[in-house]
């Protein structure tokens, strides 16, 4: 993603609406097209959520959250967040 000077590309009706609200900061614009979704691209929203789904397997098979957690290098707190949470979807 490259940077633009919004002077050089926006009326200047538009940029002085802009203005308005900000001024001299960075403004991130969306492009609009199908918006992809954080970690659909790279694959790392299937891999957690996978991950996630096999702890609370595992968990429900009988092994303690500090063993999950241990099994995964993750904090205690974070797989017992994981386990407890209702699967989405």
């Amino acid at each position: 993603m490259k940077y633009l000077n919004a002077a050089e590309v926006l009326p200047e009706d538009l940029l002085m609406e802009i203005q308005k609200h900000i001024k001299g900061e960075f403004l991130y614009i969306p492009s609009g097209d199908n918006h992809i979704r954080w970690g659909e691209k790279n694959g790392s929203k299937s891999y957690f959520e996978n991950r996630n789904r096999q702890m609370k397997k595992d968990y429900e098979n009988g092994l303690s959250i500090e063993q999950i957690s241990h099994n995964y290098g993750l904090a205690f707190d974070t797989v017992r967040k994981i386990v407890y949470k209702k699967l989405e979807g």
